[in-house]
Protein backbone atom coordinates (compact mmCIF):
# COMPACT_ATOMS: atom_id res chain seq x y z
CA UNK A 1 0.00 0.00 0.00
CA UNK A 2 2.78 2.40 0.97
CA UNK A 3 4.70 1.70 -2.22
CA UNK A 4 1.65 2.36 -4.39
CA UNK A 5 0.86 5.60 -2.62
CA UNK A 6 4.39 6.82 -3.21
CA UNK A 7 3.80 6.55 -6.95
CA UNK A 8 0.21 7.73 -7.03
CA UNK A 9 0.52 10.92 -5.00
CA UNK A 10 3.09 12.58 -7.33
CA UNK A 11 0.94 11.57 -10.30
CA UNK A 12 -2.15 13.23 -8.83
CA UNK A 13 -0.10 16.33 -8.07
CA UNK A 14 1.04 16.55 -11.69
CA UNK A 15 -2.50 16.16 -13.00
CA UNK A 16 -3.80 18.87 -10.73
CA UNK A 17 -0.98 21.24 -11.64
CA UNK A 18 -1.59 20.75 -15.33
CA UNK A 19 -5.34 21.02 -14.95
CA UNK A 20 -5.73 17.73 -16.83
CA UNK A 21 -9.22 16.22 -16.78
CA UNK A 22 -10.33 18.58 -14.02
CA UNK A 23 -10.72 21.86 -15.96
CA UNK A 24 -14.22 22.37 -17.36
CA UNK A 25 -14.34 22.18 -21.15
CA UNK A 26 -15.26 25.31 -23.10
CA UNK A 27 -18.75 25.35 -24.61
CA UNK A 28 -18.82 24.61 -28.32
CA UNK A 29 -19.44 27.55 -30.66
CA UNK A 30 -20.10 27.87 -34.34
CA UNK A 31 -17.20 28.50 -36.72
CA UNK A 32 -16.42 30.07 -40.09
CA UNK A 33 -14.89 27.67 -42.60
CA UNK A 34 -13.10 28.68 -45.82
CA UNK A 35 -14.04 26.56 -48.82
CA UNK A 36 -13.30 26.27 -52.54
CA UNK A 37 -15.43 25.11 -55.44
CA UNK A 38 -14.43 24.46 -59.05
CA UNK A 39 -17.08 25.53 -61.55
CA UNK A 40 -16.59 25.72 -65.31
CA UNK A 41 -12.87 25.21 -64.81
CA UNK A 42 -12.46 28.14 -62.41
CA UNK A 43 -11.77 28.05 -58.66
CA UNK A 44 -14.20 30.04 -56.52
CA UNK A 45 -13.56 30.66 -52.84
CA UNK A 46 -16.29 31.21 -50.28
CA UNK A 47 -16.96 30.95 -46.56
CA UNK A 48 -19.50 28.96 -44.59
CA UNK A 49 -20.62 29.50 -41.03
CA UNK A 50 -21.30 26.15 -39.39
CA UNK A 51 -23.34 26.33 -36.16
CA UNK A 52 -22.60 24.27 -33.08
CA UNK A 53 -24.49 21.00 -32.78
CA UNK A 54 -26.26 22.35 -29.72
CA UNK A 55 -27.50 25.46 -31.57
CA UNK A 56 -28.26 23.95 -34.97
CA UNK A 57 -29.20 20.36 -34.29
CA UNK A 58 -28.61 17.49 -36.72
CA UNK A 59 -30.05 19.28 -39.77
CA UNK A 60 -29.66 23.04 -39.36
CA UNK A 61 -31.59 25.52 -41.48
CA UNK A 62 -29.51 27.17 -44.21
CA UNK A 63 -29.10 30.81 -45.28
CA UNK A 64 -27.50 32.06 -48.49
CA UNK A 65 -26.22 35.61 -47.98
CA UNK A 66 -25.47 37.90 -50.96
CA UNK A 67 -23.23 40.88 -50.21
CA UNK A 68 -23.33 44.38 -51.69
CA UNK A 69 -21.15 46.21 -54.22
CA UNK A 70 -18.44 47.20 -51.75
CA UNK A 71 -17.63 43.63 -50.76
CA UNK A 72 -16.86 42.32 -54.24
CA UNK A 73 -13.39 40.96 -54.92
CA UNK A 74 -11.33 37.82 -54.46
CA UNK A 75 -10.04 38.05 -50.88
CA UNK A 76 -12.74 35.69 -49.53
CA UNK A 77 -13.08 37.91 -46.50
CA UNK A 78 -14.97 41.15 -47.20
CA UNK A 79 -18.25 39.36 -47.83
CA UNK A 80 -18.32 38.34 -44.15
CA UNK A 81 -17.50 41.80 -42.78
CA UNK A 82 -20.66 43.73 -43.73
CA UNK A 83 -24.28 42.68 -43.32
CA UNK A 84 -25.02 39.26 -41.90
CA UNK A 85 -21.45 38.25 -41.04
CA UNK A 86 -21.02 40.69 -38.11
CA UNK A 87 -24.38 39.64 -36.67
CA UNK A 88 -23.40 35.98 -36.82
CA UNK A 89 -20.05 36.70 -35.15
CA UNK A 90 -21.91 38.31 -32.26
CA UNK A 91 -23.89 35.08 -31.84
CA UNK A 92 -21.31 32.36 -32.45
CA UNK A 93 -22.62 30.19 -29.64
CA UNK A 94 -26.34 30.36 -30.42
CA UNK A 95 -26.85 31.21 -34.11
CA UNK A 96 -28.63 28.06 -35.33
CA UNK A 97 -28.19 28.16 -39.11
CA UNK A 98 -25.58 27.29 -41.69
CA UNK A 99 -24.75 30.52 -43.56
CA UNK A 100 -23.11 30.46 -46.99
CA UNK A 101 -21.09 33.56 -47.96
CA UNK A 102 -20.16 33.60 -51.68
CA UNK A 103 -18.10 36.47 -53.06
CA UNK A 104 -18.76 38.09 -56.43
CA UNK A 105 -15.82 39.31 -58.50
CA UNK A 106 -15.20 43.02 -59.04
CA UNK A 107 -17.72 44.53 -61.45
CA UNK A 108 -20.14 41.60 -61.23
CA UNK A 109 -23.77 41.42 -60.15
CA UNK A 110 -25.70 38.44 -58.80
CA UNK A 111 -26.82 37.23 -62.19
CA UNK A 112 -25.63 34.87 -64.91
CA UNK A 113 -22.45 32.96 -64.04
CA UNK A 114 -22.10 34.69 -60.65
CA UNK A 115 -25.59 33.60 -59.64
CA UNK A 116 -24.87 30.03 -60.75
CA UNK A 117 -21.66 30.09 -58.67
CA UNK A 118 -23.58 31.17 -55.56
CA UNK A 119 -26.19 28.45 -56.08
CA UNK A 120 -23.49 25.80 -56.56
CA UNK A 121 -21.76 26.88 -53.34
CA UNK A 122 -25.09 26.75 -51.53
CA UNK A 123 -25.81 23.21 -52.74
CA UNK A 124 -22.28 22.04 -51.86
CA UNK A 125 -22.65 23.46 -48.34
CA UNK A 126 -26.05 21.84 -47.76
CA UNK A 127 -24.53 18.47 -48.66
CA UNK A 128 -21.28 18.84 -46.75
CA UNK A 129 -22.70 20.25 -43.51
CA UNK A 130 -25.96 18.26 -43.47
CA UNK A 131 -28.26 21.24 -43.89
CA UNK A 132 -32.04 21.02 -44.06
CA UNK A 133 -32.89 21.52 -47.72
CA UNK A 134 -36.52 22.23 -46.82
CA UNK A 135 -35.45 25.31 -44.82
CA UNK A 136 -33.21 27.36 -47.10
CA UNK A 137 -33.57 31.13 -46.82
CA UNK A 138 -32.10 33.73 -49.17
CA UNK A 139 -31.07 37.20 -48.01
CA UNK A 140 -28.87 39.97 -49.35
CA UNK A 141 -28.08 43.65 -49.00
CA UNK A 142 -28.09 46.43 -51.62
CA UNK A 143 -26.79 44.79 -54.83
CA UNK A 144 -27.29 41.55 -52.95
CA UNK A 145 -30.90 42.58 -52.31
CA UNK A 146 -31.38 42.71 -56.07
CA UNK A 147 -29.69 39.34 -56.16
CA UNK A 148 -32.30 37.90 -53.81
CA UNK A 149 -34.97 38.47 -56.44
CA UNK A 150 -32.68 37.34 -59.27
CA UNK A 151 -31.78 33.99 -57.70
CA UNK A 152 -35.32 33.37 -56.49
CA UNK A 153 -36.58 33.87 -60.05
CA UNK A 154 -33.94 31.42 -61.28
CA UNK A 155 -34.78 28.78 -58.63
CA UNK A 156 -38.28 29.58 -57.32
CA UNK A 157 -38.72 26.16 -55.65
CA UNK A 158 -35.38 26.11 -53.86
CA UNK A 159 -36.02 28.70 -51.15
CA UNK A 160 -38.38 28.69 -48.18
CA UNK A 161 -38.11 32.45 -47.50
CA UNK A 162 -36.68 35.63 -49.01
CA UNK A 163 -35.26 38.61 -47.08
CA UNK A 164 -34.11 41.41 -49.44
CA UNK A 165 -32.55 44.34 -47.60
CA UNK A 166 -32.34 47.76 -49.34
CA UNK A 167 -32.69 45.96 -52.68
CA UNK A 168 -34.87 46.47 -55.70
CA UNK A 169 -35.94 45.41 -59.16
CA UNK A 170 -35.21 48.24 -61.62
CA UNK A 171 -32.30 50.63 -62.10
CA UNK A 172 -31.88 52.96 -59.07
CA UNK A 173 -30.52 56.48 -59.23
CA UNK A 174 -26.84 55.53 -58.94
CA UNK A 175 -24.65 55.32 -62.04
CA UNK A 176 -23.54 51.68 -62.01
CA UNK A 177 -25.94 49.35 -63.90
CA UNK A 178 -28.19 47.45 -61.52
CA UNK A 179 -31.42 45.60 -62.22
CA UNK A 180 -33.04 42.18 -61.95
CA UNK A 181 -32.30 40.67 -65.34
CA UNK A 182 -34.99 38.00 -65.03
CA UNK A 183 -37.78 40.58 -65.40
CA UNK A 184 -35.91 43.53 -66.96
CA UNK A 185 -37.80 43.31 -70.25
CA UNK A 186 -41.27 42.95 -68.75
CA UNK A 187 -43.74 45.85 -69.21
CA UNK A 188 -43.90 46.15 -65.41
CA UNK A 189 -40.88 44.38 -63.83
CA UNK A 190 -42.35 44.63 -60.32
CA UNK A 191 -45.60 42.95 -61.34
CA UNK A 192 -43.72 40.29 -63.29
CA UNK A 193 -41.46 39.46 -60.35
CA UNK A 194 -44.36 39.41 -57.90
CA UNK A 195 -46.38 37.05 -60.11
CA UNK A 196 -43.54 34.52 -60.14
CA UNK A 197 -42.66 34.82 -56.45
CA UNK A 198 -46.08 35.19 -54.85
CA UNK A 199 -45.88 31.67 -53.34
CA UNK A 200 -42.81 32.59 -51.25
CA UNK A 201 -42.82 34.21 -47.79
CA UNK A 202 -40.96 37.52 -48.17
CA UNK A 203 -39.83 40.05 -45.56
CA UNK A 204 -38.51 43.26 -47.12
CA UNK A 205 -36.38 45.82 -45.25
CA UNK A 206 -35.38 49.33 -46.34
CA UNK A 207 -34.23 52.64 -44.91
CA UNK A 208 -36.56 55.59 -45.45
CA UNK A 209 -33.57 57.90 -46.02
CA UNK A 210 -31.75 55.65 -48.48
CA UNK A 211 -30.37 57.76 -51.34
CA UNK A 212 -28.41 54.91 -52.99
CA UNK A 213 -31.27 52.49 -53.61
CA UNK A 214 -34.29 54.61 -52.84
CA UNK A 215 -37.11 53.02 -50.79
CA UNK A 216 -39.57 53.28 -53.67
CA UNK A 217 -37.89 50.14 -55.05
CA UNK A 218 -39.02 48.10 -52.05
CA UNK A 219 -42.35 49.91 -51.74
CA UNK A 220 -43.27 49.09 -55.36
CA UNK A 221 -42.33 45.43 -54.92
CA UNK A 222 -44.27 45.09 -51.69
CA UNK A 223 -47.29 46.75 -53.28
CA UNK A 224 -47.11 44.38 -56.26
CA UNK A 225 -46.95 41.34 -53.96
CA UNK A 226 -49.80 42.55 -51.78
CA UNK A 227 -51.94 43.29 -54.82
CA UNK A 228 -51.94 39.61 -55.78
CA UNK A 229 -52.20 38.23 -52.25
CA UNK A 230 -48.51 37.48 -51.70
CA UNK A 231 -47.15 36.55 -48.28
CA UNK A 232 -45.08 39.68 -47.65
CA UNK A 233 -43.97 41.80 -44.70
CA UNK A 234 -42.36 45.21 -44.99
CA UNK A 235 -40.24 47.07 -42.45
CA UNK A 236 -39.03 50.57 -43.28
CA UNK A 237 -36.67 52.18 -40.78
CA UNK A 238 -37.59 55.85 -40.53
CA UNK A 239 -34.13 57.09 -39.56
CA UNK A 240 -31.98 54.69 -41.61
CA UNK A 241 -30.13 55.53 -44.79
CA UNK A 242 -28.65 52.88 -47.06
CA UNK A 243 -27.47 50.81 -44.11
CA UNK A 244 -30.73 49.07 -43.32
CA UNK A 245 -28.92 45.76 -42.80
CA UNK A 246 -27.69 46.38 -39.25
CA UNK A 247 -31.18 47.11 -37.85
CA UNK A 248 -32.72 44.43 -40.08
CA UNK A 249 -30.50 41.61 -38.87
CA UNK A 250 -30.84 42.89 -35.29
CA UNK A 251 -34.63 42.37 -35.49
CA UNK A 252 -35.35 39.37 -33.22
CA UNK A 253 -38.67 38.57 -34.90
CA UNK A 254 -36.90 38.15 -38.25
CA UNK A 255 -35.09 35.02 -37.10
CA UNK A 256 -38.15 33.49 -35.45
CA UNK A 257 -40.08 34.10 -38.66
CA UNK A 258 -37.31 32.89 -40.99
CA UNK A 259 -36.62 29.62 -39.21
CA UNK A 260 -40.33 28.85 -39.06
CA UNK A 261 -40.61 28.85 -42.86
CA UNK A 262 -40.47 25.46 -44.53
CA UNK A 263 -41.17 24.18 -48.02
Amino acid sequence: MTVHLRWLLPLFALLLAAGCSFAPSKPETGRFVQKELVLDGAIHRYQVFVPSREAGGRHPPVILFLHGSGERGDDNQRQTEVGLGPHVRQHLADFPAIVVFPQASQGQSWSGATARMALAELQASVREFNGDDDRIALTGISRGGYGVYELALMEPRLFAALVPVCGGITQPSNKEPLQVDGVANAPDPFEAAAARLQHLPVWVFHGARDDVVTPDQSRHMVEALRKIGGNVRYTEFAEAGHNAWDPAYATPDLWMWMFAQEQ
